[in-house]
């Protein structure tokens, strides 16, 4: 299954090609988005390109899955990924994927990366037939904590990655919310 183009109230969101990296770049380069994430700091455009090819393989590898651009009256306002697990304490890779949203700024607190997740949420359980959906994030990140509560996410767990230049707040840990399609079919 390709990925497919997906539609929220608001939102038009597109599967990532190469014709979006400009956009990438526009919000991997603001430091206040990046704040929670990687060094905590602005992405050079070189920095971008590279992670913009990473993004490119995650629909590669799982059907169905991978990065959209989202769109509002035709202007972006951020992307959204839906990818399989990464790492070995994410758990099996099989049923289940990492919700994940940037947006940018001036886009923030209209719940755009609510209304958009939700609609992946849609997907992969309704579209994919996923059985478990999760995200992560700092334990700072109080914003991010609340978007994934209020699409009916539960805290699963707080956990330590290893950094080799932990950003502010990174001793707190990282927190794991996950819902079920069970879960999701009984709230939707």
């Amino acid at each position: 299954m390709p990925q497919a183009a997906l539609r929220s109230p608001r939102i038009t969101l597109v599967p990532l090609a190469d014709e979006h990296l400009d956009y990438e770049v526009e919000l991997d380069s603001d430091p206040e988005v990046m704040r929670y994430l990687g060094n905590g700091t602005a992405r050079s455009h070189p920095e971008v390109e590279e992670a913009h090819r990473r993004r490119l393989t995650a629909a590669a590898l799982t059907p169905g899955l991978g990065y959209w651009i989202g769109l509002v009256d035709d202007h972006f306002v951020g992307w959204w990924v839906l990818a399989a697990p990464g790492r070995p304490d994410q758990g099996p890779v099989e049923g289940q994927a990492e919700l994940g949203y940037r947006l940018l700024p001036q886009h923030w607190r209209q719940g755009l990366a609510r209304e958009g997740a939700r609609e992946l949420l849609r997907h992969g359980f309704e579209d994919l037939g996923l059985t478990r959906i999760f995200a992560e994030t700092m334990m700072i990140n109080t914003a991010s904590r609340a978007t994934m509560a209020s699409i009916g996410m539960e805290y699963v767990r707080t956990f330590h990655l290893q950094w080799e230049h932990p950003i502010p707040g990174a001793e707190q840990g990282e927190v794991e919310y996950a819902i079920t399609s069970d879960h999701w079919r009984s709230t939707a």
